[in-house]
């Protein structure tokens, strides 16, 4: 059997692995962000009465998980691109 072919299988099983371990890792990544969202530690909601620096940190805790999702991608798809290329 063609041993480039075996890689690729080998490649499209792992890719699939990691993007399904990421996507359940997200499921423990929600509830700290809605954590560290709350009132008692960085009180996004009451946006009148926070300083920017809050403010901007709320944003960057907001987009983990799109930037999760999006390296989750870039992984799963980066080891199946690097078995084509090899």
């Amino acid at each position: 059997m063609n041993k480039k072919a075996q890689t690729l299988g080998l490649a499209i099983i792992v890719a699939v692995t990691i993007f399904i371990v990421g996507m359940l890792a997200i499921n423990f990544l929600k509830p700290e962000i809605t954590r560290a969202r709350g009132s008692d530690q960085l009180n996004c909601a009451d946006t009148d009465n926070i300083s920017d620096g809050v403010k901007i940190t709320c944003l960057v805790v907001d987009v983990v998980i799109p930037y999760f999702i999006i390296l989750i991608f870039l992984v799963a798809g980066g080891i199946i691109t690097a078995r084509f290329l090899l």
